[in-house]
């Protein structure tokens, strides 16, 4: 029996029980749910990193868009996860954590988007950390690298605006990095350039 006619079989034996409407709706709601993910095979690629590490731009650099993920001159505006499908990769703009003017319930609310999407239990290929190249990693930078190798999700760090830099100070800014965050001489960095293109084909040759 495979796994849609095994979630039939249960919807049938939910249906036929002595338990109570709410608790039928709920099952079956999870049964859905379940259903639904076994039958999505898009691959997910999830974009996390501080509100100023520029994921929009980097998004629509990645899939050769101009506006495709918009950009904002306001820090932190991005509220919600928005997702950018390309054939069967569909990309997950996750909301950028930091931003020091947000209220805390707001924080804590973009804290339990990200880990929610996280614990979906989707198909997760990649997930993508960004940090700005210029500045050493945050402390929720470093939280989130403690989490990625803890949670065993594949991902890499790609450090962003590298354009800002000369190239013997992107070589020292990507040899401190090594020491800056955990884990740091086993994650594969890439630094990349919206703006100039570099690392682009890099990145998406991943």
């Amino acid at each position: 029996m495979d796994v849609v006619q095994t979630i039939q079989t249960l919807r049938n034996i939910i249906k036929t029980s002595l338990l109570s409407d709410s608790v039928k709706l709920s099952l079956s709601q999870k049964l859905d749910t379940i259903e639904h993910r076994w039958k999505d095979k898009s691959l997910y690629v999830g974009i996390v990193g501080e509100f100023s590490s520029g994921k929009s731009t980097l998004i629509n650099a990645i899939l050769g868009r101009k506006a495709l993920a918009r950009t904002s001159s306001q820090p932190g505006k991005t509220r919600t996860i928005n997702f950018y499908g390309v054939e069967d990769v569909v990309f997950v703009d996750l909301p950028g954590y930091g931003y020091a003017k947000v209220a805390k319930s707001e924080k804590y609310r973009w804290s339990e988007l990200i880990e929610g999407y996280f614990n979906q239990k989707r198909n997760v290929a990649l997930v993508i950390l960004l940090v700005d190249i210029r500045h050493e990693p945050s402390k929720l930078d470093v939280q989130m690298v403690d989490y990625l190798v803890e949670m065993e999700y594949p991902f890499i760090v790609v450090l962003t605006k590298a354009d800002k830099l000369s190239a013997r100070q992107k070589e020292n800014r990507l040899k401190a990095f090594r020491g800056e965050l955990p884990y740091g001489d086993k994650i594969h960095m890439l630094a990349v350039s919206s703006q100039t293109g570099e690392g682009i084909e890099q990145l998406r040759a991943l």
